[in-house]
């Protein structure tokens, strides 16, 4: 018989929710495509979805994790802060030893 752990992280800041996986895959979509409407069409989610969940980690985190640019000849866009970036990267990291100890666990489970 195999047994799975089943487990989903996130950092909350008052009651609000800062980060989690969702969140930082949008944040890595608008990092890759340079904009949060490329962003939210490659993760198939709405636009005003997207615009909210950066808008509440924005409003969320210490310092913003976004810079916007005002339109132009190319549109405008959207980039991550270096602290953006220390987030995600930090988050992928305690997710990883997350998951790390939670296999460690589930092999004492299953020696039983």
């Amino acid at each position: 018989m195999g047994y799975k752990i089943k487990s989903r992280i996130w950092i909350e800041s008052d009651d609000n929710v800062l980060l989690g996986e969702g969140r930082v895959h949008l944040l890595k979509a608008i990092q890759e495509n340079g904009s949060l409407s490329k962003g939210a069409k490659s993760l198939n989610i709405s636009y005003k979805k997207a615009w909210g969940l950066l808008d509440s980690v924005n409003k969320s985190a210490k310092e913003p994790v976004t810079i916007n640019s005002v339109g132009g000849k190319g549109g405008g866009g959207v980039e991550l802060t270096e602290y953006g970036q220390k987030l995600i990267n930090t988050f992928d990291e305690i997710n990883k030893d997350c998951w790390k100890f939670l296999d460690e666990q589930l092999a004492k489970f299953e020696e039983l």
